[in-house]
């Protein structure tokens, strides 16, 4: 199969790349995941700029993957915190298999600076990938891709 035939941009790796594509975006989603919601917390946590963070979390939010929630606390303005959405949460397996890539590939000799725990019972958590059949998928695991019914051939 010549994948250079079909159209890239339909690619469901484009798109999503699309959306979370950038280190800021990633980031601000890591912390999203560990609870940091208010935009202040979320400046100060990244050491981010205030217009930087206001174009990410806008895009989060056009793109669904966040929601403005509006609070206010006694004697202040209203202000808004961000929460994930369900597509938001379903972008967990992806923070979670980069954070085990950077565990193995970028540590510092001093060992993980996180482990992520399952809330009951305190084991720790990983992503494991398995085909339909229910088959361990390794990092050695020949894989083939095929074009699904979205694929279409790109224009001359």
């Amino acid at each position: 199969m010549d994948w250079t035939e079909f159209d890239s941009s339909r690619c469901s790796v484009a798109r999503a790349a699309g959306v979370v594509g950038d280190a800021w975006t990633v980031l601000v989603l890591r912390d999203l995941f560990n609870g940091i919601r208010r935009f202040d917390d979320l400046t100060e946590h990244l050491g981010i700029a205030r217009n930087v963070l206001t174009r990410r979390l806008s895009a989060l939010v056009d793109e669904g993957i966040v929601v403005r929630v509006p609070y206010r606390e006694p004697g202040s303005r209203e202000r808004h915190e961000y929460r994930l959405t369900a597509a938001g949460r379903d972008l967990r397996p992806v923070i979670l298999a980069m954070l085990a890539w950077g565990d193995v590939h970028r540590a510092d000799g001093f060992g993980p600076p996180m482990r992520v725990e399952h809330a009951e019972c305190g084991a720790g958590v990983h992503v494991e990938l398995r085909c339909d059949e229910g088959h361990l998928v390794t990092p050695t695991t020949r894989l083939r891709a095929v074009p699904g019914p979205g694929a279409r051939v790109a224009a001359d």
